[in-house]
Order: structure tokens, then sequence, then C-alpha cells
């Protein structure tokens, strides 16, 4: 009787409103990583109307990413089934075809996806996990921070508060002044003890021979994870390190994909030992997931990019998920402008069941002075 009812309820709903706006909120120290620096981060929100409820979906992105929802994207959707997700995600990615499949015109395609996800799971009065059928019960979590303009006291207090909280992995930036990493990896070290598990991420800024010196230097402090010690672009400089780096380290790569191709690509290449995507990048939830099939079929562990609270209802459904990004400027931006985020316990989140969709809602009225 429920699927009768399900597919009689889909044929009925129909997309009535997109509305699309942009907020940019300014840093709380300037913030660096191995190849650019920045003071503010731009969050693109899409609401999407239907059946009497309210999908929320977004991106972290430029602003020219909202223009171009308006523009070009949002009477697309306007009148479509909400429950053909599929569909309108190959309708609007044909759409900036010329465009690119990537960049900011993904940002776009993944911001409405994301939005029709909580959708669907609203109407169906669901949280979004059981809709897409769950294989755990939590989404562990990295603490991910420790930029490169940071002093040794903001380093060592960021990491010393999230193992506070319970978090037992937790990830530093690198690259900026390269004499300087193995040094900052040390107090990283001496700030969470032996037992947490330390990251970096150089976010491209080696050429493979550096980076394969700066792994073997930094296996003396037990780094479980390099990632991006290469442009994700360079899959045999990937490969390579990936090679020759100590056993334990293990080579992260993959939030730069926009599209199922360049995730293949890296796997055939055999180029990471974890892959990462990212759903306000690559297409949405919908992509999301398939990159985590791949990662399956693959038999490599897969984990998300950034926007934690945005991923962990689809991390919940992969059985290849392995941990999540808990970024610092996003864990900060979903604390204050989103009600429903779940809080880190014993270094992972758990979904509130009770909540459908996502399981937040945007706070507008709190984002209004952010608003561009």
């Amino acid at each position: 009787m429920s699927n009768t009812n399900e597919t009689r309820v889909s044929d009925s709903i129909r997309i009535q409103k997109v509305q699309t706006s942009a907020y940019t909120i300014p840093t709380d120290a300037p913030e660096a990583d191995g190849t650019i620096s920045w003071n503010s981060t731009t969050i693109i929100i899409v609401e999407i109307e239907g059946g009497g409820k309210t999908g929320i979906g977004y991106t972290y992105a430029h602003s020219a990413t909202a223009f171009l929802i308006h523009t070009t994207l949002e009477d697309l959707v306007v009148g479509q089934n909400a429950f053909d997700i599929p569909g309108i995600n190959l309708l609007l990615t044909r759409q900036v075809r010329n465009s690119g499949t990537c960049g900011i015109a993904m940002m776009a395609v993944s911001a409405i996806d994301n939005a029709l996800w909580d959708l669907k799971a609203k109407l169906l009065d669901v949280p979004l996990c059981k809709l897409l059928g769950k294989v755990k019960n939590e989404m562990l979590i990295y603490g991910s921070g420790g930029f490169t303009s940071y002093n040794k006291k903001q380093l060592q207090d960021q990491f010393g508060g999230w193992a506070k909280e319970g978090i037992r992995y937790m990830k530093m930036k690198i690259g900026t002044q390269q004499e300087k990493d193995v040094q900052r990896v040390q107090q990283a070290r001496e700030a969470i003890g032996a037992d947490a598990h330390l990251m970096v991420d150089a976010n491209g800024a080696y050429s493979a021979k550096q980076a394969l010196e700066k792994a073997q230097q930094f296996g003396a402090y037990n780094v479980m994870w390099f990632e991006e010690p290469v442009s994700s672009d360079n899959l045999e400089g990937l490969h390579f390190i990936r090679e020759h780096a100590p056993a334990p380290m293990n080579i992260a790569a993959g939030e730069y994909g926009y599209n199922l191709p360049y995730f293949e690509a890296m796997l055939h290449a055999k180029a990471v030992d974890i892959l990462q995507a990212d759903a306000t990048r690559c297409g949405g939830i919908t992509n999301f997931l398939k990159a985590g099939y791949l990662a399956e079929a693959h038999q490599l562990p897969f984990s998300s990019h950034c926007a934690p609270a945005l991923h962990l209802q689809a991390a919940l459904a992969l059985p290849s998920f392995f941990i999540s990004e808990y970024f610092h400027d996003h864990v900060r931006i979903e604390k204050m402008l989103f009600d429903g985020v779940p809080l880190p316990k014993n270094g992972a989140l758990q979904p509130d069941l009770s909540r459908p969709g996502f399981g937040f809602e945007f706070k507008f009225q709190d984002a209004e002075k952010y608003k561009i």
C-alpha cells in the first residue's frame, strides 16, 4: 500500500518555486593553506518548494554561482516532478555543458540537487538516511584546520580543543613555508598526544619529489594521511607518492572532482588510498553517492570533503564510507546559521532521526547581515 501511495503522491508533486541567495561570512582569523589564503567564506542557499514543503540545499562557492542558478537553472526546475531527482540532475548538467561541467557550473547543479533530496525526504516525512537506506548509525569525523597562517598557540589550542571534544583524527594545512612544515607537524603531535591520528594537507603545494621527502620526514610523527601532496590533476605524481610513501601513510585526494569521469580516472590510475568527494561540488548527493559506489567497487575507503552537516545523512548510506572532514570554517558557519546541526559525540556525528530531510533548517533572519 505504501508503495502505491508513494507513486501516486510523486506523480502529483510539482516544484512550484526555486529561490537562491548568497551570504559571505568573515573568518574568525586569517586563514591560508599551501597555495592560497582567504578571509571569508561564501555559502549559496537554494530553496525549492513543492507539495507544501521546502527543501534546503547549499554549496560553498563564489557568489557568481547564485547568479548562474538564478538566471539559467531556476526556471528549468520549476514544474518538474520533485521525485525525479536523477532526471533533473541530468537536465541541469546538460544545460551547463557549454560552461563546462566543473567549477561554478557544477556547484550550481550541486546546490539544487541537494535541495531536491532534502525536499523529497521531507515530502515522505523521513530523514534522508532512511530514504537512502542506512548501513551505519554514525559518521566518523576529523577536525580540519591548522591553517598555515596560524602560530603555534593557535594550532595547538585548536587541536587540543578538538581532542577535548572526543575527536581523535585531526588534519592541518602545510606547504606555505615548506622549511617549517616538519616543525609544525611536530607541534601538532605535541598537542594531540601519541594516540590521536594526525593528518596533513598540502593542497597541491609540492612537486612529487618534494612531497616524497616530506612524507618520509612526517613518518617520524606517525602522520597517517597525506592529502593532495601534489596537485590532484597530477595523477602520475599521486601514484608515485602512493607507491613510495611509508606504508602506514594514506594518500588522499578527490575534493576537486566535479563529475564521475574524474573519480574513475583517479581510481584507474591507482592515485589514492582514500577517495574524497564533495556533494557541494560533484553534482550533489546524487553524484556523491555514485562516487561512493565507485570507491566501493575499487575496494577503497571513501571520505567527504567539508560541509559535514550536509554529508552526514548520505554518508550513513554508503558501505565504503570512512570519515568526514569537520572543517573549521564550515562547522562555524553551520553552527551559526543552521538549526538542527548535530554536535560531535565520541568523535562522530549522529543524525536526529526525528527530523526529516537533512535534519536542519537555515536561519534566514540570523544570516541577513551576511547577505550579498
